[in-house]
């Protein structure tokens, strides 16, 4: 799947703080998930049953940064380990939503996750092009607001 050349669609970002779009679940396949905030069509099970979506849901809120017990534990549950598996925080791109807004994160996630050589997505969980399978080098940084595409190298 490429990366499209309109923008994201504001409806992948989801209230955790992940870009669906980036997701392997998205990339990978013929038929990819709509992301977390449409339907379940596409969905890994631990998708359809996150706890995460029915509390921003039962609370009427769109992202989980807007809850006065943010971070609460299943949160930093899942920051741990986003950030253990895949180097990559969502906690900071909450923040960077919260901040920047929403349409300027998706901008710079489609700069940081589109594959140099063919236009691809990259897959944040395993940093693979999902066009021409090219791996990018782990060692950057993967958050996704540090100025600089997935694919560069952070010494120069």
């Amino acid at each position: 799947m490429r990366m499209p050349v309109e923008p994201i669609e504001p409806e992948m970002f989801a209230p955790c703080g992940m870009n669906c779009k980036v997701c392997y679940k998205h990339c990978y396949h013929k038929k990819p998930c709509d992301g977390c905030l449409k339907s379940d069509r596409g969905k890994p099970e631990h998708c359809r049953k996150c706890r995460i979506k029915d509390c921003i849901r039962k609370k009427g809120l769109s992202y989980c940064f807007e809850c006065a017990e943010y971070p609460c534990k299943q949160i930093k549950y899942l920051e741990k380990s986003y950030r253990t598996r895949y180097g990559a925080s969502l906690m900071d791109n909450s923040q960077s939503v919260k901040e920047k807004g929403l349409e300027a994160f998706m901008e710079q996630q489609k700069a940081n996750y589109t594959c140099p050589e063919c236009g691809g997505i990259i897959s944040i969980h395993d940093m693979e092009c999902s066009e021409c399978q090219r791996k990018v080098h782990k060692a950057i940084q993967r958050s996704g607001w540090n100025g600089r595409r997935v694919g560069e190298r952070s010494d120069g």
